[in-house]
C-alpha cells in the first residue's frame, strides 16, 4: 500500500502540513508506505492550454509534473492538503491538479486503461474562517481532480476557525482526527 501525499501549503509546519503529516502516520500504522510531496518545493508551470495531451497524453511543458504523474498513477491512496485562501485550494495545489489535465485527457479521449480499482483519496482542508460554504468549491475540485486520476473521494478533514502557524495543536480533535484518516486510508 502506498499513500501519496500532496502538501498544497506554502507554510512549511504550518496547520495543514501538520495535519498531513498526522494522516500519514495513521497510514504508516497500518503498514503503508507513504510520500509527502510539498508542492511549494516544486517547480510547476500553470497548465498553458497548448493540448499537446489531447495527442497522447503527455503534458509537452517540462518541469516538476514529469516526476508527480508517476507518483499519482502508482499510488493506491492519494491525500491532498491545502488551506482555503478566499475559500479555495492555494494557487501551489491547483497549479499541480490543472496541470493533471494529461491524465484527464489519457483516460477520457485517448480511452487509456489507467490503474483505479480500489484506489481512494482523501482531503485535508483548514480554514481561518467559519463560511457555511468555506470548502464548497474546494471539494468539487478536489473530487474531479480524482476522477481525473482514478481515485474515489473517500473522506475528508475540513477544520474551520483555525489560522495562525500551529494553532491546530490547540484544536481538541484535528490531530488526532488527521491520524484516524490516514489510518481508514491505508485498511485494505
Amino acid at each position: 500500500m502506498r499513500v501519496a501525499g500532496i502538501m498544497g501549503s506554502p507554510r512549511i509546519k504550518g496547520n495543514t502540513d501538520l495535519l498531513l503529516d498526522e494522516a500519514l502516520k495513521g497510514a504508516q500504522s497500518q503498514g503503508a508506505e507513504v510520500e509527502k510531496i510539498i508542492v511549494d518545493k516544486l517547480r510547476i508551470a500553470p497548465c498553458r492550454e497548448y493540448y499537446g495531451c489531447l495527442r497522447d497524453g503527455n503534458c509537452v511543458m517540462r518541469d516538476d509534473m514529469d516526476v508527480i504523474y508517476p507518483k499519482l498513477l502508482h499510488a493506491d491512496s492519494v491525500i491532498v492538503a491545502s488551506p482555503m485562501f478566499f475559500y479555495g485550494l492555494t494557487s501551489q495545489v491547483k497549479a499541480l491538479i490543472d496541470r493533471c489535465q494529461a491524465l484527464w485527457a489519457r483516460r477520457y479521449i485517448l480511452k487509456h486503461n489507467l490503474p483505479d480499482s480500489g484506489r481512494k483519496g482523501a482531503f485535508i482542508a483548514v480554514g481561518a474562517t467559519r463560511g457555511k460554504k468555506l470548502f464548497d468549491g474546494s471539494i468539487l475540485t478536489v473530487e474531479y481532480f480524482f476522477q481525473a486520476i482514478g481515485v474515489k473521494y473517500v473522506d475528508d478533514l475540513l477544520v474551520r476557525g483555525v489560522d495562525k502557524k500551529g494553532e491546530i495543536e490547540e484544536h481538541p480533535t484535528a490531530l488526532r482526527d488527521a491520524f484516524e484518516l490516514g489510518r481508514r486510508l491505508a485498511q485494505e
